[in-house]
């Protein structure tokens, strides 16, 4: 499932426990992340899941749901 193999990128790369994850999680207010953090999260995701996000799509993906969307969206 999408939303498992997101979470265990997010738990690798945040250092969180993937039971601590839901998918109202906010990438950048729960788990801290700066924009570095949030970029090296995006490529991940890219080589994982072998899509393209978008600069313009990064403002709008706010939880591990808005990811899931997305990849489902586009993959």
């Amino acid at each position: 499932m999408v939303i498992d193999q997101v979470k265990k990128i997010l738990s690798e790369q945040f250092d969180v426990d993937m039971s601590e994850l839901t998918e109202n999680t906010n990438i950048e207010d729960d788990l801290g992340a700066d924009s570095v953090e949030v970029i090296d999260l995006l490529m991940s995701l890219e080589d994982e899941f072998q899509l393209e996000i978008p600069d313009e799509a990064i403002d709008e993906i706010r939880t591990i749901a808005d990811l899931v969307a997305y990849i489902e969206e586009h993959a």
